[in-house]
């Protein structure tokens, strides 16, 4: 499709969003998104420039969004949970012209030298012009900064449209579709997909501000809806499978979607097992990163498949290679290499950080993504976790941190772990565990240590066990292991 939103353009009664209690039909989500160009005019927002967004959870925060793409304005969405020095970080970035906030809500941070406007849009009814699908920026997201400060990644029309013509075609994502699900509106996964990919392929988006197991219950038998996809990281699943474990209703409802997606972090076996005994039905996970959007998934055609996030999406190539960027044709399921991507979604780079594109992007538009995985025969995907921080060192072995976190995950005693690695005089990295364990369970750590050695070779046991209550997590529900280990 060479338009971005063709039932935007075309706009009709049909439902296109959700929040909350409130909706949108089509024409009513472009008659809010031709007022918000209105004021990028009377603002003087020109096209090329950027706006910030507070990613709010309302209808007339999606209307800003829209309405910059109309506008030929790259958005710049805004955690409202930002820190001062992170937002003053991403204001100096990013130079947007504008900051907007949706005006039932609270601007979080005022900032000198960025103009701010707040407005509640109406729902007159109208339609948009085509948006073309071609290389103009559509979205600056900012990466968590594990590495340094956060870094701009700007995505174009053409990598949004790439993307999510080929996640339809996995998925069998049509107009039918609601998608239903709770994340935050300033990453890949609940913006691109939930937001833009439900108005790209004419379904809806039901957005739940606020996650509890029981308002994504609601959401899923909505009796508006034709028929739902539910997207969720791996902690909302857990969560919702101990609540439906004691709620029938919710578990009822938790059979309703069509498909079950997760992402953002590995879903353990044992959450698979659970979700399928009450759901009737399996999670289909996915693998992306926000540079490259979603590389691979478990197509809704296939059973899903535990610890695997599927083969690449039509459109992308993907390769494993070695420390030395040597291609690795391997398809064991044992050797472990970097994950390497090239499709039309790769990110068209670094805003202001052309060093910091060319690290990871070569003259062969070949994406080096940092992520360890290893190949199965039929093609199929393994993450074993961030070359930084999950590749593992310990006497003269490789071994990567995601096998022994899978492996603890099945012990009847625990509930979340993180596998580091910890400098070691002897070793090199000694391997040590992270645990959370399950209510009314005893720290016995030479149990888990020997579970391991007896699942797994015996070089990738545990030598240290340390039992937390919580793990350090971020907003998507991902475990921030550069907190670990010190």
């Amino acid at each position: 499709m060479s338009d971005l939103f063709p039932r935007l353009t075309g706009a009709d009664s049909r439902a296109a969003l959700f929040v909350g209690d409130e909706s949108w039909t089509y024409a009513e989500l472009a008659g809010a998104a031709l007022e918000h160009v209105v004021l990028l005019e009377q603002t003087g927002v020109h096209r090329g420039d950027r706006v910030a967004v507070w990613a709010q959870p309302d209808l007339s925060t999606a209307a800003a969004m829209i309405g910059n793409a109309v506008a030929g304005v790259a958005t710049v969405p805004l955690d409202p949970k930002l820190g001062l020095g992170e937002l003053s970080h991403i204001f100096r970035d990013s130079e947007p012209k504008l900051a907007f906030c949706a005006e039932r809500h609270e601007v979080p941070h005022e900032m000198a030298g960025v103009p701010s406007a707040r407005a509640a849009y109406s729902s007159e009814s109208a339609s948009l012009p085509p948006l073309q699908v071609d290389d103009t920026p559509a979205l600056v997201l900012y990466t968590s900064g594990t590495t340094g400060p956060p870094k701009g990644v700007v995505l174009t029309r053409r990598n949004i449209a790439a993307n999510l013509e080929a996640l339809a075609e996995a998925w069998e994502w049509t107009d039918r579709d609601t998608v239903v699900h709770a994340l935050p509106l300033i990453h890949a996964h609940g913006l691109v997909l939930g937001l833009l990919g439900s108005l790209r392929v004419g379904g809806a988006l039901h957005y739940v501000p606020r996650f509890t197991p029981e308002s994504i219950g609601e959401a899923l038998v909505d009796p508006r809806h034709e028929q739902t996809v539910l997207f969720a990281v791996p902690t909302m699943f857990h969560r919702i499978a101990e609540a439906a474990e004691q709620d029938s209703g919710l578990c009822e409802a938790l059979r309703q979607p069509r498909l079950l997606v997760s992402g953002s972090a590995g879903l353990s076996s044992r959450e698979h097992e659970r979700i399928q005994t009450l759901a009737g039905r399996g999670v289909h996970e996915r693998y992306g990163l926000t540079e490259t959007l979603i590389n691979c998934g478990v197509p809704a055609s296939h059973a899903p498949m535990p610890g695997y996030v599927g083969p690449p999406l039509p459109g992308v190539e993907l390769k494993l290679v070695d420390d030395q960027r040597q291609e690795i044709d391997a398809h064991d399921d044992q050797t472990i290499g970097e994950v390497v991507i090239r499709s039309a979604a790769v990110f068209a780079g670094y805003l202001n950080r052309d060093d910091a594109t060319a690290a990871v992007l070569d003259d062969d538009g070949w994406f080096h993504t940092g992520d360890l995985a290893t190949r199965t025969k039929e093609g199929a995907i393994r993450i074993l976790g961030r070359r930084s921080t999950d590749l593992i060192k310990t006497g003269g072995y490789r071994v990567g941190a995601g096998e022994i976190e899978a492996c603890l995950l099945e012990h009847p005693s625990v509930r979340e772990v993180a596998v580091v690695g910890i400098p070691d005089d002897d070793l090199g990295q000694r391997i040590a565990a992270f645990v959370v364990l399950r209510p009314g369970q005893s720290e016995d750590p030479a149990s888990l240590t020997s579970f391991v050695a007896e699942h797994l070779s015996p070089h990738k046991r545990p030598r240290d066990i340390r039992f937390s209550t919580e793990l350090p997590r971020n907003a998507m529900g991902k475990v921030q292991k550069k907190l670990l280990g010190g």
